[in-house]
Order: structure tokens, then sequence, then C-alpha cells
């Protein structure tokens, strides 16, 4: 069973920082894609940023400069360094993840796509 742990939200004043953390927990052979996502209270939920195993890196443009997505030293961990936070920043944070899973002895592979819990972030001005 895979699941995307994820930790590191809470309460800051603007222009403070937090770090968000997302293992993947469980047997997948690799990630294809891993990220972050965001959802305000009466809003949509939208990319924050993602990496993609050819390390391919993309930034929401409200959040460049300010936010970092990175892998860790620890396995299939990702992190999200948040700078400079801001009021608008609030919002529930999911991990999200597309992981690959070898299904036989050929190699072939399925993908699968998966959600955090959520982590919530509170910024006030």
């Amino acid at each position: 069973q895979v699941q995307l742990l994820e930790s590191g939200g809470g309460s800051v004043q603007a222009g403070e920082s937090l770090r968000l953390s997302c293992t993947v927990a469980g047997s997948a052979d690799s990630i294809d894609s891993i990220g972050w996502y965001r959802q305000a209270p009466g809003k949509e939920r939208e990319e924050v940023a993602s990496m993609t195993s050819g390390g391919y890196i993309n930034y929401r443009d409200s959040v460049k400069g300010r936010f970092t997505i990175s892998r860790g030293n620890v396995k299939n961990t990702v992190y999200l360094q948040m700078n400079n936070l801001k009021p608008e920043d609030t919002a529930e944070y999911y991990c999200n993840a597309r992981l690959i899973f070898v299904i036989n002895v050929e190699g072939a592979t399925r993908t699968r796509e998966y959600w955090g819990k959520g982590t919530l972030v509170t910024v006030s001005a």
C-alpha cells in the first residue's frame, strides 16, 4: 500500500518561511513526477510546483522566486521550501505523485497517481 506522508505545515506571519516535506511510503518502483498543489477555501485546487524524473521543474508564476522544490537525501522524499510567505499563500497543501510500478518480469510498467491528505499553511498579515 502506497501513501504520501506530508508534514511541515503551520501558522506563520507574512515574510516568514516554512518547509513542507512529502515522503512516498510503500513499494513504488520509481517516481515519474512529484509535486505540490494547494487549495484555498472556496477556490479550486491549483498546482504550486512539480518536478519530473527527467529533472523538469515547474512553478506557478505567483510563487516563482519564493518557493523551491527539491528532492531530499532521504529516498523518495521531496521538499517545498517556502520563503517570504504571503497571506494569499494560505491554503491546504497536498503532495501529488505519479508512481511507476513494474508489473511483470518483462518489465512492463503501470503508472498510478496518488495524493496526500494535506497539510495546512496559514499566513497572517
